[in-house]
């Protein structure tokens, strides 16, 4: 697990130094070492910098950048399968000088081109610079574990892990980009390929850019959807044929990912995800896995009781740690620096805890991200679905001319039902699902915290609409019915650009490799073509889950209501936030700034001070951009 950046400078007037401070800090990504490549080319200047965490051949052969002929490579990540590539690629006489996965990478594109991608199996964000064919290449995962982000201005074009990169070079621009701006009001992240930035994007998951350093275009270019699995006609097999299946896929995933030199350890929760990881890891082990877990003291909030309990029943060495109030406050002020493009999930916190007990443990830590969007694991797809089923029966000359009115009516002129919770927000939502096309629609307008009538009003400009992947489910087709349809948007939306991105910054600042099993290629690929009876039964959501979850551990032991990874916020900062809202979101700071519109922002805020229902997460928001703003522009 590594930190890369770099550039490819058309003016030329880059330099190494510029190369270095780009890199170095990313320092809290690759403590253990660091390289640079600075090469002038004949139409540019070329940089490629890394900074190293040693996860694999703990020696100097496993420096970077790496070099093999003509070609160099950068590389953040792990790809677990590289022992089998290496034996494929000695069968054709290559020779190999280490023991790392970057070698193997580097020769494995040296043999077949980009088509090497299609043999990894892992999570990377890699740069190759190919002087035979004078072209830069970079590539991301095909779930977008590993952040790359790129910028193309002025004939020049940055690339890195962190978005902080950007900021050491001279050429690059910090233009707020207010549609993204908006989009991050409305979901608490910026879905790719958008940044908070204007010309700066995220490379999309299953995608790589390809830089021509000849005629200096610039090409982003697909090589994996998940869509196209979803696309497949559904398996013809039996739930058995289907369970048993999945555990050796699960099986064979979790094993690849003990694969390091280093210490292992696994985030433990107690929900289904974790604890299959750990009951299938543990299960024939002698040796002890090393088990966290975050606790709180608030109820409805703990789940660390159930992840001691399964810990105890498994035998693993388990640490927990109780977050308190103050630990949080704590991290308050981190969190612009760890997520350096405004990111409001809450959950970052005790997620930046758990991996800072983990980091005086282990070095690689495993998580189960990926099991409820594979699996149906969330009570949104089911709430989704009874809404879509009950709009639908409305006639079409009934919704027509409904919708029509409302988008005429302020909400905030209906008497008595204006000073209900929360009913501008619930008013927009209800509109938007009258319009619904299909079940994903209203999945997307329920996860909105503010809608985009409401982040429009509370911006000075106008933000418009973008595209993001929540539009990709027209290119679903016929052999998905509305449960694999949610579950193919919500991967690669709400998966990709808040739960890893949450993970990967959160673990990486403190120099702690996060793992993902469940996001092994092979899983995802098997679980898409699955008919959604086998994830979503009677009600029961992840059902083969927890039908190879009982394999390991009791029934009883597993069944209760699933928790998620929340934080007391409304508990916790009624007093604390009081003193961030009134100097973040001061009427003056808010109007010398010129994003939002002051007095809108003051108005909710006063609502929440003064003790009026008010979804403190909407607050939450503003005040994560303002603390970003803050650090950073």
């Amino acid at each position: 697990m590594c930190g890369i950046a770099g550039f490819v400078d058309f003016n030329k007037k880059s330099n190494l130094d510029t190369l270095k401070n780009m890199t170095d800090i990313l320092h809290h990504r690759g403590p253990d070492d660091s390289g640079y490549m600075f090469d002038t080319f004949s139409t540019a200047k070329i940089g490629l910098g890394h900074r190293r965490l040693s996860i694999l051949d703990l020696t100097s052969h496993g420096h970077q950048p790496m070099k093999f002929e003509k070609i160099d490579i950068v590389y953040n990540g792990e790809v677990y399968n590289f022992n089998e590539i290496k034996k494929e690629l000695e069968s054709f006489g290559y020779l190999f000088e280490s023991h790392s996965d970057t070698e193997v990478i580097l020769k494995a594109y040296h043999k077949w081109g980009l088509e090497a991608v299609h043999k990894f199996n892992g999570m990377f964000a890699i740069a190759i610079y190919d002087r035979n064919i004078s072209k830069l290449f970079l590539i991301r995962d095909r779930s977008g574990i590993k952040p790359l982000f790129w910028y193309h201005k002025n004939r020049t074009l940055l690339f890195s892990s962190e978005l902080k990169s950007m900021h050491k070079h001279t050429s690059f621009q910090k233009e707020i980009n207010i549609d993204a701006t908006a989009l991050f009001l409305q979901l608490q992240y910026i879905p790719e390929p958008h940044t908070i930035f204007k010309s700066t994007y995220k490379l999309r998951a299953g995608h790589y850019l390809e830089i021509d350093l000849v005629d200096e275009k610039v090409e982003e270019k697909e090589y994996w959807n998940v869509i196209d699995y979803y696309n497949r006609p559904k398996l013809d097999i039996s739930e058995e044929e289907a369970i048993d299946e999945t555990q050796r896929l699960l099986k064979s995933a979790f094993e690849y990912r003990m694969v390091s030199d280093v210490p292992v350890g696994i985030f433990l929760s107690g929900g289904y995800d974790s604890s299959v990881v750990t009951a299938i890891l543990q299960h024939q082990r002698s040796e002890k896995l090393k088990t966290f877990t975050i606790g709180f003291h608030e109820n409805g909030f703990d789940e660390a009781p159930y992840a001691k309990q399964i810990a105890k029943y498994l035998g693993t060495e388990h640490h927990e740690y109780y977050c308190t109030q103050k630990d949080a406050l704590d991290i308050i002020p981190k969190l612009a620096n760890i997520y350096d493009e405004p990111f409001s999930d809450v959950s970052a916190i005790p997620t930046t805890l758990v991996s800072q007990l983990a980091r005086e443990k282990v070095t690689v830590s495993l998580s189960a991200d990926g099991g409820d969007e594979l699996f149906a694991g969330y009570d949104k797809y089911t709430r989704a679905l009874s809404y879509y089923k009950n709009f639908s029966r409305v006639p079409n000359f009934i919704k027509t001319p409904l919708s029509s009115v409302m988008n005429k009516v302020d909400p905030n002129s209906i008497p008595f039902f204006k000073d209900t919770f929360n009913f501008q927000t619930r008013y927009n939502k209800m509109q938007s699902m009258l319009n619904a096309q299909h079940a994903v629609d209203i999945m997307r307008d329920t996860a909105y915290y503010f809608t985009y009538e409401e982040a429009d009003k509370l911006l000075n400009h106008k933000a418009h609409k973008i595209e993001t992947n929540y539009d990709k489910s027209t290119l679903l087709n016929n052999f998905n019915d509305e449960i694999n349809s949610m579950l193919a948007i919500d991967y690669k939306t709400y998966m990709i650009d808040d739960v890893l991105t949450k993970v990967d910054r959160a673990t990486m600042s403190v120099s702690l490799e996060g793992r993902d099993p469940f996001l092994d290629y092979r899983i995802i690929e098997f679980a898409a073509q699955l008919p959604s009876r086998y994830k979503y039964q009677n009600g029961t959501k992840k059902h083969i889950l927890k039908e190879i979850t009982h394999r390991y551990l009791p029934k009883e032991m597993m069944d209760r209501p699933k928790m998620g990874f929340g934080v007391p916020i409304q508990e916790w900062f009624k007093d604390e936030l009081k003193e961030y809202f009134l100097h973040y979101l001061d009427e003056q700071r808010l109007e010398d700034e010129g994003i939002f519109n002051a007095k809108e922002v003051v108005r909710l805020r006063d609502n929440y001070l003064n003790g009026e229902k008010q979804i403190v997460d909407n607050l939450w928001s503003i005040l994560m951009f303002e603390m970003w703003y803050e650090k950073w522009m």
